[in-house]
């Protein structure tokens, strides 16, 4: 039997869908955006399990059905090193109420992924890793380049009721280039504020990825990029300044994310993508996950 699993700031389900490909029987997601959870609803065909619109700390812990896993991904914004900039970088209280539904129900496994910035605070790393009862692994950081065309370094911190040995994953033996994600015949809009971050008028100058290249590799799928579409840019010779926005179909590609997944054709998809986990990293988290449960014959 499968292990079941609920995913807490489940976004548009990217977690979701990995583990589900892993095996996992995930039972339960939640979040508090209106729109990822609209996005997960109208996925199905991925998504037959209950969904949850809702702030975890309004939720109470033992109301929730029980599972073998917990998988967590809570808001990292002000963990990463971009909010020095704007002075926010201080930690937030919603690594307790992950705390609190892990110390409730005191799951066989959990598993939390955020950026390595997280790294930087005492005070949530201790929390979420030093849980009596619990045997804690932790890889940082771990790079979504291992599977895609994408460098997104993340933490992950996996935590067993019994030892278990897992080893960092290895390079995948086949790894998407940035022109086989890419669309044919695009056409997309280049407005104006992206204009100007190519003629320089920005302070920091558009990140520009060549298809040409076999070993380009496209920078991190940012949330940001719904407003700021001039931060990510991939040669294209069909435009005016030789260079274009990554459409939506791109974006969510360079997450691993399926053809077959719908996603608003919106600005705010954008969003979601990048809010998201890296679905072949995910699937590679519920492949652990498996072997932990096959190897203690638990689930």
């Amino acid at each position: 039997m499968a292990p079941t699993a609920k995913t807490y700031f489940s976004g548009a389900g990217l977690m979701d869908i990995g583990l589900k490909q892993a095996g996992i029987n995930v039972i339960q997601s939640v979040d508090l955006d209106k729109r990822a959870v609209s996005c997960m609803q109208m996925n199905s065909h991925y998504f037959n399990h209950r969904i949850i619109l809702e702030d975890i700390k309004e939720m109470t812990v033992l109301d929730q059905p029980k599972t073998d896993i917990h998988f967590f991904t809570y808001p990292c914004k002000k963990y990463s090193t971009i909010g020095d900039i704007h002075g926010v970088r201080t930690g937030d209280d919603l690594f307790l109420h992950a705390l609190r539904h892990i110390a409730l129900e005191q799951p066989e496994m959990y598993w939390v992924e955020n950026v390595p910035g997280m790294k930087m605070f005492k005070v949530v790393m201790e929390a979420m890793s030093k849980l009596p009862g619990y045997y804690v692994t932790i890889f940082c950081p771990l790079d979504a380049s291992l599977w895609l065309p994408q460098r997104r370094e993340r933490l992950i911190l996996v935590a067993t009721k019994k030892p278990f040995s897992i080893t960092a994953p290895a390079a995948a033996e086949k790894i998407p280039t940035i022109k086989n994600i890419l669309e044919n015949n695009v056409d997309i809009r280049i407005n104006e504020s992206v204009i100007a971050r190519i003629k320089g008028q920005y302070r920091d100058k558009p990140i520009i990825v060549d298809p040409e290249n076999q070993n380009s590799i496209a920078p991190t799928c940012v949330a940001h990029y719904s407003k700021d579409m001039g931060t990510r840019l991939v040669k294209d010779k069909n435009y005016q300044y030789g260079v274009r926005p990554f459409t939506i179909r791109e974006y969510a590609r360079l997450q691993g994310i399926p053809d077959d997944y719908k996603l608003p054709n919106l600005n705010y998809a954008y969003e979601l993508i990048g809010n998201g986990v890296a679905v072949p990293k995910a699937r590679w988290m519920g492949e652990q996950a498996i072997k932990y449960f096959n190897t203690n014959k638990l689930a």
